[in-house]
């Protein structure tokens, strides 16, 4: 099985998919605002420029349906042409300067994040039908797509970040637009995936199909409110200290290099190893208790922070609340993936899925936008134990949740109403990693 040639397509569609994040939406373009001189408030800011990552949701349905540009199949063509949008969009990035006005900038970060959102969507589709109905060729398939995924963070995030020495800000980002290059030969290679044929419905059998019917379904849950507040709330606390991270070691002397090479090198080395362990807990404790563990470690490993304030340019402790942080992170992630994964509807789940993974992004993409104000109004030790109590909300939700709701009891019956059982719009099964 592991011989599989879509494994490796998988590894360089899951490398495509996360080249734009840190570019954009992460912690190299705000490594650029930094060292322009931007405030923090207007560092904080940058978050809102992934908010097409939290409302991906809402054109999903459109590239299931809208015929492609390109006529290399419904998946293929959509994706080939997203793809060229980005190396053009990056490429228009390290055009710019923000020293002289970052608003050009940010317009075409914007841009990129809207096209990278999209190259979700289309990926995640794909993958789901080009692995069919096997459970365990759609596991390793999705293992293979969050390695590559990761592997694209480090290129994209490191990479760039050891780049900027020798080549300045516009060299690297144009070297970054290169990077698309694996999963656009990906996208070229891979195979046609069947689909099947929808039923000649009018526009509004189709819209209700494939819009309407995924979010009335959950809509009629038992609990479903309290279930999207948890998604939206779990990582609050995370999305707040995560946006003034750069600006923070900065402040403190750390180099672009100390960056490059502890919190994106040994930090995403830490957040496999997290996943892995969080996995292994998932299987021995389940998914509730394992969910209920991680949280809490994800939580207070944020006053990790206070432990590297004040104190200079100390390396040690800078690899310590990394390792802390981010093996804490990805044990959560683990956990939390596989809650969201029982969550959605065999009937929808590509619709269903990019709703909540789409909610988990939102705090980073709107709250997370005020993180430079409140830094600057709490100073650095009450802004980080803040991001601590911010996690308090959902971990009150999530333990209410897990009793009214058990795992396995939240779990949603097959949908047996509208248009949805005569069309292709929604025969998807899986889930994706949220950028």
């Amino acid at each position: 099985m592991l011989r599989d040639r879509r494994f490796l397509l998988l590894l360089a569609l899951g490398f495509s998919a996360g080249v734009p994040l840190p570019l954009v939406a992460g912690q190299v373009l705000r490594q650029w605002f930094t060292e322009s001189g931007l405030s923090l408030s207007a560092i904080g800011l940058t978050a809102l420029i992934g908010l097409a990552y939290a409302n991906k949701f809402l054109w999903s349905p459109a590239l299931d349906a809208v015929r492609p540009p390109l006529p290399l199949g419904q998946r293929r063509g959509w994706l080939l042409a997203i793809q060229a949008g980005l190396v053009a969009a990056i490429l228009g990035v390290s055009a710019t300067d923000p020293s002289e006005g970052a608003g050009l900038t940010v317009a075409l970060a914007v841009l990129v994040a809207f096209l990278s959102a999209s190259q979700d969507i289309v990926v995640d589709a794909w993958r789901i039908e080009m692995l069919g109905e096997d459970a365990e060729r759609q596991a390793y398939g999705l293992a293979a797509y969050v390695w590559g995924y990761r592997l694209a963070l480090l290129a994209s995030g490191a990479g760039v970040l050891f780049l900027v020495q020798g080549l300045g800000w516009q060299g690297a980002y144009a070297a970054a637009a290169l990077l698309m290059l694996p999963g656009m030969a990906a996208a070229l290679a891979g195979p046609d995936t069947p689909r099947p044929v929808a039923a000649a419905l009018g526009w509004r059998a189709r819209l209700r199909a494939s819009v309407l019917d995924p979010f009335a379904e959950f809509l009629g849950r038992r609990g479903w409110l309290a279930i999207l507040l948890f998604v939206s709330l779990f990582k609050l606390g995370e999305a707040l200290a995560g946006v003034m991270t750069t600006p923070f070691y900065r402040s403190l002397g750390f180099t672009r290099e100390d960056v490059a090479s502890v919190a994106t090198v040994f930090g995403m080395g830490a957040t496999l190893l997290g996943a892995l362990a969080g996995g292994w807990l998932v299987g021995r404790l389940g998914t509730g208790r394992a969910l209920v563990l991680t949280g809490l470690g994800q939580m207070l490993s944020n006053l990790m922070y206070l432990a590297l304030v004040g104190g200079g340019r100390d390396m040690p402790m800078l690899f310590a609340q990394v390792g802390v942080e981010s093996f804490t992170d990805g044990l959560a992630d683990a956990a939390f993936l596989t809650y969201l994964s029982g969550l959605t509807s065999r009937a929808f789940t590509a619709t269903q899925y990019a709703l909540l993974s789409s909610l988990a992004a939102v705090p980073l993409r709107t709250l997370g936008a005020g993180s430079g104000w409140l830094a600057e109004s709490l100073g650095w030790s009450g802004f980080f134990v803040l991001t601590t109590v911010a996690a308090l909300p959902a971990m009150g939700i999530m333990l209410w949740l897990l009793r009214a709701l058990p795992i396995g009891g939240a779990a949603p019956e097959p949908w047996a109403g509208g248009a949805a059982s005569c069309t292709s719009a929604g025969e998807k099964a899986s889930p994706r990693t949220p950028p």
